[in-house]
């Protein structure tokens, strides 16, 4: 993660241990200030915030922890999805990862959760391996197996349902969707946030969750 990110999540911890909504004005948003377009913007993506992540990174763990379920709250009371994205080109075992996730989304869509309840499937694993790794330091030597276990036992589900998960087709469509996630994690590190699956933005300029949120809002308005 850059020096950007750093910066706001400091930032945007300090404003959790406060207030969310006092009074703040708000530059506009302008372009290579605080986001830049995608040369290759993510197609199908008007209403959504898609947030680009890695188990293995630790920034992405802290946002998840503090910022992130907030951020979904908030965007869902203006109708705007906050939509996760794994990034599989890192870590170890980030294909395993990626495949898990896409398939325990399919599981809670159709149960009908959130991804951040705290009852989501995708939800318990991610926790779970954010945990075993940077807090346990957690690296599954004896192989992917080990790794997916983790995730399952997490998740409570058998191998055998997420097999089954895996070969349904709007989990191969997510993971397809996901190896757009390279891309966009290679302009500004991660975790990375993109409006519209088009405008990246410059987390470094952002002062709090409430002027991310604005400026989430300006972007979906173009």
């Amino acid at each position: 993660m850059r020096k950007g990110s750093v910066a706001l999540f400091l930032a945007l911890s300090l404003v959790l241990a406060f207030s969310f909504f006092s009074p703040v004005l708000h530059a506009a948003v302008q372009e290579n200030i605080y986001y830049v377009t995608l040369a290759k913007p993510i197609p199908n993506m008007g209403n959504t915030v898609m947030e680009v992540f890695s188990y293995d990174c630790i920034f992405c763990y802290k946002y998840d922890k503090t910022v992130t379920p907030k951020l979904d709250k908030i965007l869902a009371g203006d109708g705007i999805r906050l939509s996760p994205w794994h990034l599989k080109t890192r870590g170890r075992y980030g294909v395993q990862a990626s495949e898990l996730f896409a398939a325990l989304i399919s599981k809670d869509s159709k149960a009908g959760l959130n991804l951040f309840d705290e009852r989501a499937s995708f939800k318990k694993a991610k926790l779970a391996y954010y945990k075993a790794y940077h807090d346990a330091r957690e690296r599954w030597d004896k192989g992917p197996d080990a790794f997916l276990q983790t995730g399952l036992d997490a998740a409570g589900i058998s191998s055998a349902e997420f097999q089954r998960l895996l070969k349904e087709p709007a989990t191969q469509a997510r993971l397809k969707d996901w190896d757009g996630a390279y891309e966009i994690a290679k302009v500004r590190g991660i975790p990375a946030f993109v409006v519209k699956g088009k405008y990246l933005l410059f987390t470094k300029n952002l002062r709090s969750l409430e002027d991310m949120v604005a400026k989430i809002k300006e972007l979906m308005a173009k």
